[in-house]
């Protein structure tokens, strides 16, 4: 007894007096209204619910079916929540025809390079503006950003520019003040399976980008999602970022046909970080291109105006006019299957 079917026309007195007795079982619940009809996912231990209680809700004049779901990421699910999910961040939709753009740099380094960079990827056709103020490193000894005060330099240009802010957010003590200053809570591909941080990010109204981590398979990444929804934050977004295989010819594998499956198996928008997945530079328009063209909802794009001298992930960084020459090409590749860009 996962997902409850609403007749039509039922009203809210009617909703009321399901969601009641479910949750007299111990269960919490999630409304869901669509077009036609309103579905109620039952969220909790639905094992322990028998067939005589299960049978008394179907019993209930305005139930018009009861059903489970065998996939154990339920909120998640597209048997949950037929529809697209489509998340709007001050105006700008993700999940629906037109394909947003997060850019700027990996790391903020200080706050002429990011207003420069910020300028730029506005005028080239960025939607978002990206950067890290708190980053995950592989070693203690390279740069870990500048915390609050990146954070203070982000909210500045996206003052200047209109762009929503996108930025990574490490230990569940910094969502609160992270939340403060970015309009999109970025979990990083290494913290995907951080429950502790999954659930903190879950409490808040603030849309989540979960990237895939980098040995996750797409029913770990879906129930890493499925954390986050629990506590009651729906406003979920998948990024493929590629995963770690043996080749070594680029920094990961970016695993594209992720795109269509996760299409298949969630509601849930997707989006596409090709600078992460090659590693190179040279790689990353061809590769954006090929992630439009694949189905994804967005890409996050790494640019720097001076990738020699960047602090962090320089290799993978394009140069503004190389970025601007990458959303003329998606732009058409969108065109092609009927979206925007």
């Amino acid at each position: 007894m996962d997902i409850i079917v609403l007749k039509p026309g039922c009203t809210d007195d009617d909703i009321r007096h399901v969601v009641k007795r479910l949750e007299s079982k111990g269960l919490k619940v999630h409304v869901s209204k669509g077009t036609e009809r309103t579905i109620i996912g039952v969220i909790g231990d639905t094992s322990k619910i028998s067939e005589d209680e299960e049978n008394a809700i179907r019993a209930i004049e305005v139930v018009e079916n009861v059903m489970r779901i065998i996939k154990p990421y339920k909120l998640a699910s597209r048997e949950f929540h037929k529809e697209d999910t489509v998340i709007d961040v001050n105006g700008k939709q993700i999940g629906g025809k037109q394909i947003q753009v997060i850019a700027g740099p990996c790391s903020v380094e200080n706050r002429s390079i990011l207003l420069h960079i910020a300028e730029k990827v506005k005028e080239a056709g960025a939607t978002f503006l990206r950067g890290g103020a708190f980053k995950p490193r592989t070693s203690p000894y390279s740069f870990q950003g500048l915390g609050e005060e990146g954070l203070q330099i982000l909210k500045e240009a996206s003052q200047q520019t209109g762009l929503p802010v996108v930025t990574e957010v490490m230990d569940p003590r910094d969502v609160e003040i992270v939340s403060r200053y970015a309009d999109i809570l970025q979990i990083g591909a290494r913290n995907m399976q951080n429950f502790r941080l999954l659930l903190e990010v879950g409490q808040t109204d603030k849309p989540v980008l979960l990237k895939r981590g980098l040995s996750g398979t797409i029913k770990e990444w879906l129930m890493a999602a499925e954390y986050i929804m629990s506590r009651g934050n729906h406003k979920v977004i998948l990024c493929e970022r590629g995963i770690r295989t043996f080749e070594t010819a680029t920094r990961n594998t970016l695993d594209l046909s992720a795109v269509p499956v996760l299409k298949k198996l969630t509601h849930l928008p997707v989006i596409v970080d090709p600078s992460h997945g090659v590693g190179k530079w040279d790689l990353v328009l061809p590769m954006a291109r090929a992630a439009v063209a694949a189905g994804a909802d967005g890409l996050m794009i790494e640019v720097h105006s001076n990738p020699e001298e960047a602090l962090s992930d320089g290799e993978q960084s394009i140069k503004p006019d190389l970025f601007k020459q990458l959303i003329h090409e998606c732009r058409r590749v969108a065109e092609a299957i009927g979206r925007e860009l």
